[in-house]
């Protein structure tokens, strides 16, 4: 998303919800998306807590054989560690969203606290691939306040709607089946790869695949903003 585009969006949304006074998830005017309304069969996969220097590098080998850009919801502590990675899923065309820096979860911390989690992740993504314009908290940990302050940075707050549930381990079929079976138009898959062992490498070029066959087409998840369709 362009960032006068991306500006623009995030003002409305914090426009919107200031107006509203409370916020709602079934609300049309999310403060937090854990998915686009869309007709058009879209998909956005997402990967959290990376780079790990086993886990990352396998996906980024199956995203570039498939020919697929998804998002990054980097790990500010992990990209200190391996900048490589950032890097290199950054020039391979991938979207870098910032993901804090320590996990710890927003909504037990005071503002100063995760604000400065969130300013010191976003100067790192700056230096070692672009500004971010979309924001995930450490396990979907947030409130109204988390949010506007990622507002106030230019970015969205991102969820999920898909969890596949690969940083439980599972068996690579059991990922692609909790895929396939929750998918639809605008979905926000949620993968990780902050961690060794994961089965999500495999199950990734398997998904992409069988999504593929059903004609979806696969985005990131700034470009799968660019699809949002009001709803009356």
């Amino acid at each position: 998303m362009k960032a006068k585009n991306r500006w623009v969006f995030s003002i409305a949304l914090l426009t919107l919800t200031m107006l509203a006074g409370t916020y709602h998830l079934t609300a049309s005017t999310e403060l937090a998306l854990r998915y686009v309304p869309t007709t058009h069969k879209v998909v956005a996969l997402t990967f959290d807590d990376g780079p790990h220097p086993q886990t990352t590098p396998q996906i980024l080998r199956v995203l570039k054989e498939k020919q697929v850009k998804t998002t990054f919801f980097v790990l500010g502590s992990n990209a200190a560690t391996h900048p490589e990675w950032v890097k290199q899923a950054a020039q391979d065309g991938h979207e870098i969203g910032s993901h804090a820096y320590s996990h710890r979860f927003f909504n037990t911390l005071k503002t100063t606290e995760y604000e400065a989690e969130m300013d010191q992740t976003n100067q790192l993504i700056c230096q070692l691939a672009h500004e971010p314009a979309v924001f995930r908290p450490p396990g979907g940990s947030w409130n109204d306040a988390v949010a506007r302050a990622a507002l106030l940075r230019g970015q969205t707050t991102i969820l999920w709607s898909v969890d596949t549930g690969d940083w439980r381990r599972l068996p690579v079929g059991q990922v692609v089946k909790n895929t396939l079976d929750n998918v639809k138009p605008g979905s926000i898959v949620l993968m990780h790869d902050g961690q060794p062992a994961l089965p999500t490498a495999e199950a990734v070029g398997i998904i992409i695949d069988k999504l593929r066959d059903k004609g979806y087409q696969f985005v990131t998840v700034s470009e799968l903003l660019q699809y949002y369709e009001v709803r009356h």
